[in-house]
């Protein structure tokens, strides 16, 4: 009678590490190679001229954009509260201007055990339709990341009761390279109380 029983048990066993080598390797299939292919052409559209926010001179020097190593934690599930009235903010920009933004809803989400809530934005004049823009702050601004903030785009979906926000494909507005771009400024409901090491990093360049 033990025989069949300890055939059962290493039978669970091996479907249990069939299951997490299968899930390790969709992970890194599906998710880790395609956001490094992304950084590699990000870096190739950089040294570019019509792609690039550097001067001549900076994309000479330019080598590579700096980014912390993909997390699954920044990977967050967030509940979306559409507001009942969208109205238009007009945000801050860098130069003292300002430029049209919708308030879509508040994205509700956890980041190392704390409640966070971002506002999700839509540009008025924008050709990217299918992208909500959420700029943020956080506690690694000023140290490890740039100090005015960062990015994300996040897809569309029309009724949508959740939204994921992605840390790892957080990115610098380009007035991080060169002061002659102007960019939204993260509004203050925009704040995070923690620290989010993922993404993109400060810019340094080569020496």
């Amino acid at each position: 009678m033990q025989r069949p029983l300890k055939l059962v048990i290493l039978a669970g066993i091996t479907l249990v590490l069939f299951y997490f080598i299968q899930d390790s390797f969709f992970n890194e299939e599906n998710y880790t190679k395609p956001l490094l292919a992304e950084r590699e052409n990000k870096d190739l559209s950089f040294r570019s001229q019509s792609n690039s926010p550097f001067t001549e001179e900076g994309r000479r020097a330019f080598r590579n954009l700096n980014y912390y190593e993909p997390k699954p934690e920044y990977q967050v599930k967030a509940a979306i509260s559409y507001f009942e009235k969208q109205d238009t903010l007009h945000m801050p920009m860098t130069n003292g201007t300002t430029e049209a933004y919708l308030t879509i809803g508040t994205a509700a989400f956890e980041l190392d055990g704390q409640p966070q809530k971002l506002t999700v934005y839509k540009k008025v004049k924008s050709e990217e339709v299918e992208k909500y823009f959420v700029p943020f702050t956080d506690k690694t601004n000023g140290f490890e990341t740039y100090g005015g903030g960062r990015y994300l785009d996040v897809p569309i979906k029309e009724n949508a009761k959740t939204l994921f926000l992605d840390f790892n494909r957080a990115y610098n507005p380009f007035c991080a390279y060169n002061p002659d771009f102007v960019c939204p400024v993260p509004p203050k409901e925009s704040r995070l109380t923690v620290a989010v090491p993922a993404g993109e990093k400060n810019y340094e360049t080569a020496k």
